[in-house]
């Protein structure tokens, strides 16, 4: 061992070693250029120098290269080692400009300006580091590239200057020079062929060792093989030069795993359509025409253009946006709807407009909004000046500007609009290996490849024991797709219940840090993808951070809710002695758990976390305002801090969970939910407000499919009555609710007294009674479920009227399933009298999913459909004449019915906003129930321990009801499950020596968790929710929230009118 002295401190070393790995090894930063772990080193770029002293002489040396010595004194950061440093780094700068990663060197030198002239042949990039060369030679022992020449003329070339026909155009080279100076088409005589980036849609390259995604889990990278240099010639391996942890290993191969499982859950979700099968749209051939799918990852702050919408052919951001819908889907090879294109487009073309003043203009054939709320998005699409244009157009491109021309039709004549880019809304395929999958496990698929199901049994496959869910089984949208995973668990979990818990294993975490002494806060700013990247300066905000009173350390990450992000912050805990966290990034609502148990895993206390909203209280309501929004990151980062140096440890504690089930509603998704809940044996109340079970569904006689629902009912009530563990409660209402998660007790109109641990509300929904079109006047005028409930045969002209009462100012929600039953009753009709003339006025035709082949199917059969404009509706006479402005042919027509059948509005139960009150459960402007999170809790209930499902949460089809029924019995059955459950900590607490036991604050709590007791106030931690009701109200400040303290707050607030 060598022992010398690096800046002040002795040190000791190996013989072998460089003075840069020994001060690297010690902690102490040395920039590097030409340094490179895997290569012998160089000492070209000189950046590395430091200042030696030996036998009393000083000088200069590159450390990367100068050997230790015994007794040797090193200097790292004297004067005429930064000063020499950063003149070398200002000669760079003037050289290579636009160089990265010599910017970011520059960046940490403190080197803001250069006095050099600037180089001006930009072809002219290369430093003379001789990484490209070194790599080449050392690594990949091919030596296919040298230095020529000598002094000014020195230069980089293959041998004599001409091709080479030894390199492998393996990219070493470009990868590790700094400048991207490097062109191999200059180098090989073999054409570069680069390795797509799946993930990126084939946008951008990727390497052979890489992250498959950004929110990956587990978050580590894999190797491919088919493109490894190591693996295909044995040379190579700088990665494993590189990895710290030691963690590559070349040898490792696929393993097969035998596992014994009592069911299956079928989750390989989709592929999209190759839009090169469509030719007549360009794709392939005319670089600005991209699928929606290339077209979200341009969108996407991790994408290849950092969530900046440009053209493929020139770098340029688009003015002129066309999406063309349909590209893949409903045409004759693939005869049914993606259900998700549409919404995509127009999330898309919003997106394209909240960061932009391009113009998007949408072309469609029928848009189909039938998602809870999606008609809503649509009009504010349209409201943002998103256009759209029920017509497919064509595609010619302008040779020399690469711009798209498209002509439509419009307004009965012919358009040409010119765009720069076009969108092709690329329909959903089955999964690559559906086939595969079917053959392995003997399942049926139907004759589109999906997977095979039915309409009264969505989540179960053909072979018993294998279930489905998302778009596996047909094309669906996110919260659908959740849904049916969580309703597939519960038909799987329900055969293996004898089994429950025994594999479970307790998640086991360190114990809790003492934080008594010195605040140390650690500050983690999210660039969120586009959602706050995008128009907050992110680099700003954690720099500003840094400054910050008692933050020991601030870094900036692009998801911190991905897998490495959590593990960073539990390193940056341990690293800096971190006894407060703060994170910069979305909502708490959905996060702030996930950060929570992040820092409790690293040993502190859950409740030493706090949270600054910079996404919706910034990038989302100030996007056109980039600067304004990112002072305003700073001021909520400011309070955050402010208000965690104050942040005390908080216990939660646990209560007793009751195992019996509450499920309001006896329809369908009632009875559903009822028997997926016995089935994994726990008992269950089951009541409904009428005389029998059975609801909506008791109207319905036939479905599209062919299936009979009243026989699937008759089977349904008798499985109920026979379930022991099932009890029964007709001709009841619930007059009123008390109690929390695990301890609920419901009241009767009958006296009973219901105990339960949780409750599923599935109250269902009604038809709308029209007021328009005659209804109630004339006999001939029907809904379409009486029009099923009786069929005439021997009717002649039949109109059907959609949105009747629906998407319109007042109820401005699509009712989802109207088109599906005008058409199932179209076909009906036509099946019982083929000479019958069925119209129907439509606006969109949302036959979504597999429904549009019955579309096609009545189209085939004779029925017309005819389109009407919203401001423009059908006029009918008391005669039954029927007018309507047919927008294809441009005029109007006239029909004399002798049956109109509306499509009424499904409107939400009237006694909704009573049971909203009682539940202390939240409704949609519409008056259905409004779950917890659209996407990631599609039927949970923001109030713990109650659930959703059916129509009471939106319109839906029976097999949708029944897919919703079983994920909320999973959801459900996730806290019936437990012992006990644990209560939020955040809860109110009473200082009694101030309370004057006025009350007030039991008057305002929406929770009934206070009483007055011996004249002071005193709180139930478990009906507490922490709303600060109470806080807000008391008069004398004796009764304060735990984690929103009246100083924590005032610190928030001071922090932010503070002046920087």
């Amino acid at each position: 061992m060598v022992k010398l002295i690096i800046n002040g401190r002795e040190v000791e070393a190996e013989e072998c070693q460089t003075l840069l790995e020994v001060a690297q090894s010690i902690g102490i930063q040395i920039p590097t250029l030409c340094y490179h772990k895997s290569l012998d080193p160089y000492g070209a770029c000189r950046l590395c120098i430091v200042e030696i002293i030996s036998n009393g002489r000083s000088m200069l040396t590159s450390s990367c290269t100068h050997p230790v010595e015994e007794g040797l004194e090193v200097k790292t950061d004297s004067d005429i080692v930064l000063k020499t440093r950063r003149m070398i780094m200002e000669l760079l700068l003037a050289r290579c400009p636009d160089s990265e990663e010599i910017r970011e060197l520059a960046d940490q030198m403190g080197v803001a300006k250069r006095r050099f002239k600037l180089n001006e042949d930009p072809s002219n990039k290369c430093i003379l580091c001789g990484l490209c060369v070194r790599i080449c030679n050392e690594v990949m022992g091919v030596g296919a590239i040298g230095f020529a020449n000598r002094g000014t003329k020195r230069k980089l070339m293959p041998p004599f200057d001409e091709y080479s026909e030894v390199c492998r155009i393996c990219g070493a080279c470009a990868l590790v020079c700094p400048t991207k100076a490097i062109d191999l088409a200059e180098i090989s005589i073999n054409k570069p062929i680069p390795i797509p980036s799946e993930f990126d849609e084939g946008l951008v390259p990727r390497p052979a060792i890489y992250i498959k995604y950004p929110q990956a889990v587990p978050n580590v990278p894999v190797i491919d093989k088919e493109n490894c240099v190591y693996n295909l010639t044995g040379d190579c391996k700088v990665c494993e030069t590189f990895c710290e942890a030691k963690a590559i290993d070349y040898d490792q191969k696929d393993e097969l795993v035998k596992l014994d499982v009592g069911s299956i859950i079928l989750a390989p979700g989709f592929e999209e359509f190759d839009a090169k099968e469509k030719p007549e749209y360009g794709y392939d051939r005319y670089p600005n025409v991209v699928s929606s799918i290339e077209f979200e990852r341009m969108m996407c702050a991790s994408g290849p253009s950092k969530g900046v919408v440009k053209r493929p052919s020139d770098d340029t951001e688009p003015k002129n946006i066309a999406f063309i819908q349909c590209v893949g889907s409903r045409d004759e090879k693939r005869e049914y709807c993606s259900s998700v294109c549409c919404m995509q487009a127009t999330k898309e073309a919003v997106i394209v407009k909240e960061h932009s003043d391009a113009e998007c203009h949408i072309f469609y054939i029928d848009i189909r909004a039938h998602g809870k709320e999606f008609e809503q998005y649509i009009n504010r699409a349209k409201a943002q000046g998103v256009k759209y244009t029920p017509c497919i157009p064509s595609i010619e491109e302008d040779p020399k500007t690469k711009n798209l021309k498209l002509i439509y039709e419009e307004d009965g004549g012919l358009k040409t609009k010119e765009f720069d880019i076009v969108v092709l809304s690329v329909g959903l395929l089955p999964a690559k290996d559906a086939e595969n999958i079917s053959r392995k496990l003997g399942i049926d698929l139907n004759k589109h490849g999906f997977c095979k199901t039915g309409e009264l049994t969505p989540l179960e496959t053909s072979k018993p024991g294998v279930f489905v869910c998302g778009a596996f089984c047909e094309p669906k949208d996110i919260p659908e797709s959740v849904t049916q995973a969580s309703g597939a668990a519960a038909k799987a979990s329900s055969l293996i219940s004898s089994q429950r818990g025994k594999l479970v294993v307790e998640k086991e975490f360190p114990p809790e840090r003492d934080v008594g002494g010195k605040i140390r806060i650690g500050a983690f700013i999210c660039h969120c993808g586009i959602n706050i990247g995008s128009v907050v300066n992110v680099s700003e905000v954690m720099e500003y951070a840094k400054t910050l009173p008692n933050v020991a350390y601030a870094s900036e990450t692009l998801y911190t809710c991905s897998q490495d992000s959590q593990e960073k912050i539990k390193e940056a805990i341990e690293k800096y002695n971190l006894n407060r966290v703060v994170v910069a990034s979305c909502s708490p609502r959905t996060h702030e758990p996930l950060f929570r148990d992040t820092i409790r895993g690293a040993g502190l206390n859950p409740y030493l976390f706090e949270m600054a909203n910079i996404r919706d209280q910034c990038s989302w309501i100030h996007m056109h305002e980039p600067e304004k929004a990112t002072e305003k990151a700073k001021d909520l980062v400011k309070s955050a801090v402010a208000k965690a140096a104050l942040l005390k440890p908080l216990e939660k504690v646990s209560v007793d969970m009751n195992s019996t089930a509450l499920v309001m509603g006896g329809g369908v998704s009632g009875m559903t939910a009822a028997l997926e809940l016995a089935s994994q044996c726990y008992v269950v109340h089951l009541i409904e407000r009428e005389a029998m079970l059975g609801g909506n569904l008791r109207r319905i006689h036939y479905t599209l499919t062919g299936e009979n629902p009243q026989t699937y009912l008759e089977e349904l009530i008798e499985k109920i009555n026979k379930e022991k563990l099932i009890h029964v409660h007709t001709s009841t209402q619930v007059n009123g609710v008390e109690g929390y998660v695990g301890n609920f007790t419901a009241t009767t109109n009958k006296g009973e007294e219901i105990k339960s641990g949780v409750i599923i509300v599935a109250t269902g929904a009604c038809e709308y009674k029209p007021e328009e079109y005659l209804y109630g006047r004339d006999e001939r005028v029907v809904t379409q479920l009486e029009l099923e409930e009786k069929l005439p045969e021997d009717v002649e002209n039949i109109v059907m009227i959609q949105c009747v009462g629906s998407r319109n100012d007042k109820r401005p929600y699509c009712s989802r399933i109207c088109c599906s039953d005008a058409i199932k009753n179209a076909l009906k009709i036509k099946e019982k009298n083929p000479e019958a003339n069925v119209f129907i006025l439509y606006r969109d035709v949302r036959a979504y999913g597999f429904n549009e082949r019955y579309y096609k199917e009545a189209r085939s059969k004779g029925v017309l459909f005819i389109r009407y404009d919203e401001d423009n509706p059908p006029k009918v006479t008391g005669d039954l004449e029927v007018e309507v402005f047919d927008q294809t042919i441009g005029g109007k027509i006239v029909i004399n019915a002798d049956l109109l059948v509306l499509s009424p509005a499904i409107i939400p139960q009237e006694d909704n906003k009573e049971l909203s009150k009682m539940l202390k459960v939240p409704l949609t402007s519409d008056g259905f129930f409004l779950e917890a999170h659209m996407k990631l809790r599609p039927v949970d209930f923001a109030t713990d321990g109650i659930f959703l499902c059916g129509m009471a949460h939106s319109p839906k089809t029976i097999a949708e009801s029944i897919s919703q029924a079983s994920a909320a019995a999973s959801r459900a059955s996730t806290l019936l499950s437990k012992k006990e459950i644990e209560i939020e900590g955040v809860v109110a607490a009473v200082d009694k020596d101030k309370c004057r036991g006025c009350g007030l604050c039991a008057e305002v709590c929406p929770y009934d968790a206070i009483k007055i007791v011996d004249g002071a106030a005193e709180v139930e931690m478990i009906l507490c929710k922490g709303c600060g009701s109470c806080s807000a109200a008391c008069l004398s400040g004796a009764i304060q929230q735990k984690h929103f303290t009246d100083k924590q707050i005032s610190a928030q607030v001071e922090a932010i009118l503070e002046e920087s």
